[in-house]
């Protein structure tokens, strides 16, 4: 009976850490829909989201090293890396797995990403990692549909 105790403790305790949101911070135009359908994706997916909205993004951008080839419509901020775009939030909890990137980005606003939702059309599209020495690769790759 005491091992059943001390496992459904430690059961529970895994369940309610599981459970806890991670903070991100979103910084968006303060006229952009699709950036609150993201910030909703986010939320969705247990995230919890302090909205920033600013008027001057171009300034955001520079000063979390957004590489400028890589924008998109908003910048989130999560353990110091920056998040461009409409990131999937499985892509963001990869990226804070790995100490040598910087952040991630989905260029531009493709159709079919999270907050990009237009019927069951999807564009192609790439999650791309940024290190520190500004070196870019492929995190994740979402075909077409």
């Amino acid at each position: 009976m005491r091992r059943f105790a001390l496992l459904a403790t430690l059961l529970f305790a895994a369940g309610a850490q599981a459970a806890e949101p991670i903070a991100i911070d979103v910084h968006r135009d303060p006229n952009c829909g699709c950036c609150k359908a993201w910030i909703k994706h986010l939320e969705a997916n247990g995230f919890a989201v302090t909205d920033h909205v600013e008027s001057d993004m171009a300034a955001v951008k520079s000063r979390q090293g957004v590489p400028y080839s890589l924008g998109s419509c908003h910048t989130a901020v999560i353990d110091g890396k920056f998040v461009e775009g409409h990131v999937p939030a499985a892509d963001i909890l990869k990226l804070r797995q790995q100490p040598d990137l910087i952040g991630a980005a989905a260029p531009g606003m493709p159709v079919g990403s999270p907050g990009m939702e237009m019927g069951e059309h999807h564009d192609a599209y790439q999650v791309i990692g940024v290190a520190r020495d500004g070196s870019q690769r492929v995190l994740a790759d979402y075909p077409a549909h």
